[in-house]
C-alpha cells in the first residue's frame, strides 16, 4: 500500500534548505520509494506503508536534528495520518514488532557514507597520549 505525504519543516532552522537535506537522507531509506523537495521547507515523500510509516519517517528526521512545522492545522493532519496508518497496518496484518527504529532507517545511508577523521586537531595532538 503506497502512501504519498508532504512533510513540512519549520522555516527557522540551522539548515538553509531542510527539504533538500532530508531528501538526501531519505533517498536510500528502506520503504521510501520517492522523495522530492518541492521548496525549501516542503518535502514530498512516497513510501510503502507495509514497511514504514509517516510517524517513523518524521521521528527519524527529528532525531537527526530537523525541526518539523508545528502549526495547529499541521499537527492535526499529522495526528490523523498517524492514526489512519496504524489502523491500516493493523488491518493488513502487519505486526507491530516489525516497526523499525529510527537508527535502522538510516543505517544503510550511514554505511554508504565516506568516513574519515573528523577531529580538527592536528595528528600529533590526537596521538599525544
Amino acid at each position: 500500500m503506497i502512501k504519498q505525504r508532504d512533510i513540512l519543516f519549520h522555516p527557522l532552522q540551522p539548515e538553509p534548505n531542510p527539504a533538500r537535506s532530508a531528501a538526501l537522507l531519505l533517498h536510500n531509506a528502506d520503504g521510501v520509494e520517492h522523495v522530492e523537495p518541492l521548496n525549501d521547507t516542503r518535502l514530498l515523500v512516497r513510501y510503502d506503508l507495509r514497511r514504514i510509516t509517516l510517524a517513523e519517517i518524521e521521528e527519524a528526521l527529528c532525531e537527526v536534528g530537523f525541526h518539523l512545522d508545528n502549526a495547529l492545522l499541521i499537527k492535526l493532519k499529522r495526528s490523523l495520518y498517524y492514526y489512519t496508518e496504524e489502523t491500516e497496518r493493523a488491518n493488513l496484518g502487519c505486526p507491530a514488532c516489525q516497526i523499525k527504529t529510527t537508527r535502522e532507517i538510516f543505517i544503510k545511508h550511514y554505511r554508504a557514507r565516506e568516513h574519515g577523521c573528523r577531529d580538527p586537531r592536528p595528528s600529533h595532538w590526537r596521538n599525544y597520549l
